[in-house]
């Protein structure tokens, strides 16, 4: 069956909590959760016990202890009993198997969240422990180094141009290229500007039949698309300056080229990792990138995706876009893709 004859669902709600270098809360994301709940329960007139299936996306490693989703269920709340399930990813791979779980015909409503509290330990050291554990891991290069060799890649075949980089830090952050291109390298040749800051946060997102969806809001984010890959884990087995698993997702997501872009919200924690996204998906410069402020305005481990998802939904929910596309990555140097596209009315 094409993804043309599958039944139509939509995202209908999406809530986040505020990216911050820090949190008082616990590491199982209850307290950053519970306000994203309530906000989408309110908006969308629902109670949890409206909610036929949950999925959460979070890591015990970045937790720092095991099943550390059992105790962000601590969110939603022991009674009555739900149906819910879990991912050790990113939340927009925990919206992927709520959607899967609503096109069985077995739920009409479900609800997907992401958290994660980087400030808990030493992210970047954390993050090593998705490299391959025989020839990387026990070295524990730190992610940002990792993301060092990848712009150095591009940079020496001529993918692209620090320059390149700083312009997408600018339409960020604001600011001259000129002065960012002035600073001091971090991570050569990295420099601050290039690297998304760590940020606790969480963000949930709500899907629904077709039915269900008209009846709660009166613009639904229909999905016309949906795929992600992966490529090889061996970092000397792949080019580093390309991404054939986003490539191949978003092809299969659009399934043809003939219908426009209005927003694309791309997951990039590194200024180079978006120029790689954007020439994967062939994105015309008339497409409005990250209008959210992207993952460059803080690197929500474990929520990014799923936050990109909501805000390309989101766009569409408010009117401001008719199409939407949304990209989420997991893994060292976007190892792993996701592709999701969006329409609202009758697309």
């Amino acid at each position: 069956m094409s993804q043309s004859e599958l039944p139509k669902i939509a995202i209908v709600g999406f809530a986040h909590s505020r990216k911050v270098p820090s949190t008082t809360g616990t590491t199982n994301g209850v307290e950053m959760l519970m306000p994203c709940f309530n906000h989408l329960y309110s908006e969308l007139g629902l109670t949890r016990s409206d909610i036929d299936f949950w999925c959460s996306g979070s890591s015990d490693y970045l937790a720092g202890r095991a099943f550390s989703f059992i105790s962000a269920i601590d969110a939603i709340g022991a009674v009555p009993p739900i149906n819910e399930s879990h991912v050790e990813m990113d939340g927009a791979w925990a919206l992927y198997e709520a959607w899967i779980k609503i096109l069985t015909g077995e739920v009409d409503i479900a609800l997907a969240y992401g958290f994660g509290k980087a400030s808990a330990g030493n992210s970047d050291k954390t993050l090593a422990l998705q490299t391959d554990p025989y020839t990387v891991a026990p070295l524990l290069p730190d992610a940002r180094s990792m993301a060092g060799l990848q712009a150095r890649a591009g940079l020496d075949a001529g993918t692209w141009t620090e320059r390149d980089m700083a312009e997408v830090a600018a339409r960020t952050h604001g600011g001259d290229v000129e002065e960012l291109l002035a600073t001091a390298y971090v991570a050569d040749p990295l420099r601050a500007h290039d690297i998304a800051p760590y940020a606790d946060a969480a963000a949930a997102v709500i899907i629904a039949t077709e039915e269900k969806a008209r009846e709660l809001v009166a613009n639904p984010a229909f999905i016309t698309g949906w795929d992600h890959r992966i490529d090889s884990p061996t970092f000397g087995a792949r080019d580093l300056t390309v991404s054939p698993s986003t490539a191949l997702a978003g092809d299969n997501a659009f399934g043809d080229r003939s219908r426009a872009v209005d927003v694309a919200e791309i997951d990039a924690a590194y200024t180079h990792q978006e120029l790689i996204v954007r020439n994967a998906l062939r994105l015309p410069d008339s497409v409005r990138i990250n209008p959210s402020g992207g993952a460059l305005t803080g690197n929500s481990l474990f929520s990014n995706g799923l936050q990109r998802i909501g805000y390309a939904a989101q766009a569409i929910l408010t009117g401001e876009a008719q199409t939407a596309l949304a990209h989420a990555s997991s893994g060292p140097m976007l190892q792993q893709n996701m592709v999701v596209t969006l329409a609202g009315g009758e697309n």
